[in-house]
């Protein structure tokens, strides 16, 4: 990975390069509610898979759940940009609900933002409004449009095998595969470990799949565990969590906006007749330059 540093500096600065001549590219981190990313914006270059596997690894690199490429529109200013986004391992993702709103965010900065302002992010899954909310300090609030979600796909033959008593299961599309399992057991729901059983459904899936376990609270209130595809156990999914309400409220046991709590916090979920939209807090962690 060759020489590190830190900078406070914002990331729509030039991309130096290393005494030596070589190219560096200079990320910020991001997280939502402990989901992680590294943002690049314009970079001199474009980035790889390899780049991805290499920096998010949390041994040897500097450790991240995804890596997002950003670059503006031609002719857009600052308020249109298209979104390339890798795991952890490597492969691409279609869209993060999290990860989009740390690119807002990570935008928002770069460009001096300090009003309600609401921009366009071109992803694989198609394009997304953010709105971002800027307030002094590391951590904004920031809600996403995430598209309309629709029946995925179908459910796993598998809970049995990993000792879950699942209740009823939902496959949901919202630019990515997502397979949702209510369990109405409390105890079931707590002591269910997603870093067993999550390869193990997943594998039922060519493709691979997104896995969450949800249990209801009250109308407006879900608790939702993950496995992120490409990833493993994380603190949080927003697409995940946008999926989970969907299926919830498609299971009549919710109402069309409800709080969705994940391991590493809550955030909010509205679902109208053609979009699920996803508010909750992106959080600046600091940036560096690689070189």
């Amino acid at each position: 990975m060759g020489g590190v540093r830190s900078t406070d500096e914002r990331s729509n600065e030039t991309v130096a390069r290393a005494p030596d001549g070589r190219e560096t590219v200079e990320l910020t981190k991001h997280h939502g509610l402990g989901n992680d990313f590294l943002v690049a914006l314009e970079p001199d270059r474009n980035l790889t898979s390899a780049d991805a596997k290499q920096w998010c690894d949390r041994r040897t690199g500097i450790g991240a759940d995804g890596l997002i490429q950003a670059r503006r529109v031609a002719g857009d200013a600052d308020t249109r940009w298209t979104m390339m986004l890798w795991n952890a391992d490597g492969g691409r993702a279609e869209i993060s609900g999290n990860g989009i709103r740390c690119l807002g965010q990570a935008i928002g900065r770069s460009t001096s933002v300090e009003r309600e302002q609401t921009i366009v992010i071109t992803t694989d899954a198609g394009e997304r409004n953010l709105t971002l909310y800027p307030v002094p300090g590391d951590t904004w609030l920031v809600r996403a449009g995430m598209g309309a979600a629709s029946t995925g796909p179908g459910g796993s033959a598998m809970w049995s095998e990993v000792g879950v008593e699942v209740t009823a299961q939902e496959g949901v599309d919202i630019g990515n595969p997502h397979l949702v399992a209510l369990v109405g057991d409390d105890t079931v729901f707590t002591a269910a470990d997603m870093a067993r059983i999550g390869p193990i459904i997943e594998a039922e899936y060519p493709g691979g799949i997104n896995v969450h376990l949800i249990r209801i609270v009250d109308r407006n209130h879900i608790d939702l565990k993950v496995w992120e595809r490409g990833v493993g156990v994380t603190q949080a999914c927003g697409s995940g969590a946008c999926a989970a309400a969907w299926a919830a409220h498609r299971m009549g046991l919710v109402e069309p906006e409800i709080t969705v709590t994940m391991p590493g916090g809550s955030a909010t979920v509205e679902l109208t007749g053609s979009e699920v939209f996803l508010t909750g807090p992106a959080t600046y962690v600091g940036s560096i330059v690689l070189g």
